[in-house]
């Protein structure tokens, strides 16, 4: 339950910087707390029963879903209204860099609405549980989340820098996105809450974060995307938390088809997650975790680079 420290610094940190600068919390700072915390809670459940059990079980799958659906739920709803406040501004889009013009609403609002809540589920789902997966070696999944997170920071500068509301020229490439500027001090916060974390958790760990944290940061992150209308390009950002994710999802389903054509499952990995496999390969545990750290870091830097390729030429 070590990711109660990490959320706690997290909002503390926010809040306090607004207090003292005298500031009103913005609504989507507010959006990525809720996610946080609403998942954290998911998490917190989740590791209370482990501990007070005395097992590796806690939630049931299907418990996990159904937290993690209420909390995306009321996230789409509260985005939805807080971004009504700003006419230009989309709420029927997917984005990527921005909205792209995909209006899910086009069959009608009753079908629109659950395209809506399906996507958003896709990407809180699959955030949160892809940090939950890689949180299996000391400081990958922290280290990680640092790198990941940190690109939301230069992310929501630079559209606060370019601002429709602000900018006089290069009006065609202006971004028309609420509250950036808080959007990457939340960020911030919770990058500067992750180095904390960060220095026990290196091997050897002192502490763990546990769901509470993978969980919560997990839908840090995906609520990041959303609020800053780069959905899509969350799948390159956080490109560490797909790969290690896909390893799994290709040894099931490899295993599965084997078993099924040859009567005896085989795999793909020595073991999944892909850490793990390279842990029966010999590497050293820091290696690892190291190297997957570069990893990260390369498709964070490749999303930032085309976020900012896409403003210079239109992409």
């Amino acid at each position: 339950m070590g990711g109660i420290v990490i959320l706690a610094a997290a909002v503390i940190g926010y809040f306090s910087a607004k207090f003292i600068n005298g500031e009103t919390p913005s609504a989507s700072a507010l959006l990525v707390i809720f996610m946080m915390l609403g998942l954290g809670l998911v998490g917190f459940i989740d590791d209370l029963l482990k501990v007070r059990n005395q097992r590796s079980l806690g939630l049931g799958g299907w418990a996990k879903i159904a937290g993690q659906g209420v909390v995306a739920i009321v996230l789409r709803a509260s985005a939805a209204a807080a971004r009504r406040e700003r006419a230009h501004s989309s709420i029927n889009s997917i984005s990527l860099f921005r909205d792209l013009p995909l209006d899910l609403f086009y069959w009608g609002s009753f079908i629109g609405m659950g395209l809506f809540v399906a996507w958003v589920y896709l990407l809180v789902a699959s955030a949160s549980n892809g940090v939950n997966i890689a949180d299996g070696l000391d400081g990958l999944a922290s280290g990680s989340l640092v790198i990941s997170i940190g690109a939301y920071v230069v992310i929501g500068f630079w559209q606060f820098n370019q601002s429709c509301a602000t900018v006089t020229e290069n009006l065609s490439s202006c971004y028309e996105v609420r509250d950036p500027l808080d959007t990457a001090v939340i960020a911030t916060a919770i990058v500067g809450a992750a180095l904390g974390f960060l220095w026990w958790n290196t091997s050897p760990a002192q502490i763990f974060m546990g769901d509470t944290g993978s969980l919560g940061l997990g839908g840090g992150l995906a609520a990041l995307a959303i609020v800053s209308r780069t959905e899509l390009l969350l799948v390159l950002i956080g490109g560490i938390f797909v790969i290690v994710t896909g390893s799994v999802v290709i040894q099931r389903l490899y295993f599965k088809l084997t078993r099924k054509l040859t009567g005896v499952g085989k795999r793909v990995f020595l073991m999944s997650p892909l850490h793990h496999h390279f842990e029966l390969k010999g590497w050293a545990e820091i290696t690892i975790v190291v190297r997957f750290w570069i990893i990260g870091a390369l498709c964070a830097i490749s999303g930032v680079g085309l976020f900012y390729v896409e403003w210079i030429y239109g992409i």
